[in-house]
């Protein structure tokens, strides 16, 4: 019994040598600890709570008071990751949002891009010969319509019409008495813990605790102004006078300090976060196709293959290349915009007899077009419809495709030389001939002069006086922008301006005389600085092509009167509908295009009334409103 005995208190000795030791661990641990902070050794240490001497002192005092840096600290990277992915999601779109770039005087620019016709703002970054892009903020203190944001960078330099949009379609601050007891209990739980700290202020400690209570209690039970209760204003007045008196004692700021730029910091980054995405829906929208387009243009192309319409070139041949009658070129990839410019031109002229329509387009909206100007009547108008990748053109390599570019819209801001008093800029809107306009010449060989209309005007008068015009030798009539001039773009085109008071030039209603510019060999020169700038550097072809077209017409450019068109249907919300009614042509540049949703309301109808809206095509894609 006694070795029984023995061999079984041995191994319950080994069994409790473990728990032994950890105890003993435990214990001096246990030890350490306070000693570490006896010595002042966690001084050394990083929090990652916050405030803690703050918090702990109002714990003591038996109110809880919310520790918001961390949480704070995880929503600003939250929001930096949400903004950076916005910043990518702008960057992969290229021509959406406009890079900033700094630069006196400030230029940036917005291209059309290739596909459907909505055209975006696009930067066209400013580069000396052999020069680095710089990236830097633009500064740019005001534009047109007087908006500026918190930081004094205009936000229409920045961000382009969405701006204006944004401006129209700013809505009233709701539930503001909800947004104001949120901020006044965040300052009231900034000054708390610092009040705290001051025995003789015992009862505004007191009187501010149960404020920051009373508020908490409102806040938990409510989100909207509807539900607050009546006396709340009297509360609201109450906890004002309170902060009022806890900002007038001494008392430690570094709380207060920490707090209040907290609040600052989150609110600016919610803000430009929200600004940023936005701006990028906004952008997203005026490109994407309208669902009801898109269904036009594939019923037509697949009716076109269907029942293919009967060939009418050669028997319209000879009007396509008579010089004694009127024609009009339009670059367009849109149905129903290119038919609005046509049908709003014949219904406006005294003889449609003479006049000869040529729409150029691309490969993919060949067959629509084509489809839809032979099963619709203008009256007795001639239209031809040619697919510009497909052109034999002289010196020109068959197996290099020809793409379609439409006219090359930008914004461009610059000192208001009028006005030296002012020191600050404002934005313009203005559109030029793209690369394809500069085919001109080879395309239409056999004319000597031809009316070019962009695909986004609206014709409200006889057109016919253009071709009586005296252009005094120039090589394009045009309307001018001398608010812009040449020389004050000269740091932005470089050493190729030779007329600093030459003025900008609008496309979209532009008599051209092709003879004259085969005699000055426009397209030439065209051709060598767009190579010039691109040698130097540029990596943006369409920046290229704008400078190029600003450059080439200097001093070939026959001013129109202003009543021929009035620009801004497609970004400026407050023009005078008297000057509308007077001008002979409308051009939504910009934008905010008449067949989009985003299109601006109030102008709409004087697009929209040249519609054909017994078309079934247009009835079975829900076109008509």
């Amino acid at each position: 019994m006694k070795g029984v005995g023995s061999s079984y208190t041995l191994p319950q000795k080994r069994r409790w040598r473990g728990p032994v030791i950890a105890v003993l661990g435990l214990v001096l641990l246990s030890m350490l600890v306070p000693l570490v902070f006896l010595l002042g050794l966690h001084n050394g240490f990083h929090s990652s709570t916050g405030y803690a001497n703050e918090g702990q002192n109002s714990a003591s005092n038996g109110l809880k008071v919310y520790d918001q840096h961390k949480s704070s600290n995880a929503r600003n990277q939250s929001k930096g990751d949400q903004s950076a992915h916005v910043d990518d999601l702008i960057r992969r779109l290229g021509p959406t949002l406009p890079k900033d770039f700094q630069r006196k005087p400030v230029k940036e620019a917005q291209n059309k891009t290739i596909g459907f016709h909505v055209p975006t703002d696009v930067p066209i970054p400013y580069r000396k010969a052999n020069s680095a892009r710089n990236s830097d903020a633009v500064e740019v203190t005001e534009y047109e319509k007087g908006f500026t944001d918190e930081s004094g960078k205009s936000c229409e330099v920045k961000f382009g019409s969405y701006c204006l949009w944004r401006q129209e379609h700013k809505e009233k601050m709701k539930d503001h008495m909800v947004k104001k007891l949120k901020d006044q209990l965040y300052v009231a739980r900034a000054y708390y813990p610092s009040i705290a700290k001051l025995p003789a202020h015992d009862k505004l400690s007191t009187e501010l605790k149960q404020n920051i209570q009373e508020f908490e209690r409102f806040l938990s039970e409510t989100t909207t102004d509807a539900d607050l209760p009546q006396q709340i204003g009297k509360k609201l007045q109450r906890m004002e006078a309170v902060i009022a008196r806890a900002k007038s004692f001494t008392k430690d700021c570094t709380n207060v300090d920490k707090k209040l730029r907290q609040l600052v910091d989150m609110t600016e980054d919610e803000a430009n976060f929200h600004m940023k995405q936005s701006a990028f829906l906004y952008q997203l929208a005026v490109q994407t196709m309208p669902k009801n387009l898109h269904c036009l243009s594939m019923r037509l192309t697949v009716e076109y293959f269907r029942s293919p319409p009967p060939d009418m070139e050669q028997s319209l041949a000879e009007k396509y290349t008579n010089p004694a009658l009127h024609h009009y070129v339009i670059f367009s990839n849109n149905v129903l915009a290119s038919s609005v410019v046509i049908n709003s031109t014949i219904l406006h002229s005294e003889d449609s007899r003479n006049q000869v329509f040529h729409v150029l387009t691309d490969e993919k909206n060949y067959f629509a077009l084509k489809l839809w100007f032979f099963s619709n009547t203008y009256k007795e108008a001639t239209i031809q419809v040619l697919n510009i990748e497909d052109l034999n053109l002289i010196g020109h390599d068959k197996a290099t495709p020809l793409p379609l570019s439409l006219s090359n819209e930008f914004r461009i801001s610059v000192p208001n030389v009028d006005k030296p008093s002012r020191t600050r800029s404002g934005t313009k809107y203005i559109s030029v001939f793209s690369h394809s306009h500069y085919l001109l010449p080879k395309i239409f060989w056999s004319l000597k002069k031809v009316v070019v209309l962009d695909d986004d005007i609206v014709v409200q008068r006889d057109l016919s006086a253009l071709w009586s015009l005296d252009m005094e030798g120039k090589v394009n009539g045009a309307v001018q922008v001398c608010a812009v001039r040449l020389g004050q773009l000269k740091s932005y085109l470089g050493e190729n301006v030779l007329n600093g008071n030459s003025c900008a030039w609008m496309s979209g209603l532009n008599i051209v005389d092709l003879a004259r510019w085969r005699e000055q060999d426009l397209s030439e020169t065209f051709r060598k600085v767009v190579q010039e700038y691109l040698s130097a550097g540029e990596e943006l072809f369409q920046a290229a092509t704008v400078r190029a077209s600003l450059l080439a017409f200097q001093d070939l450019v026959h001013p129109l009167d202003d009543t021929w068109m009035l620009s801004g249907l497609g970004h400026d919300y407050g023009l005078d509908i008297e000057t509308i009614k007077k001008a002979a042509v409308l051009h939504f540049n910009g934008n905010m295009k008449p067949w989009i949703d985003l299109g601006i309301p109030k102008y709409r109808g004087y697009w929209k009334k040249f519609l054909n809206r017994d078309n079934q095509f247009l009835s079975d894609c829900n076109v008509n409103p």
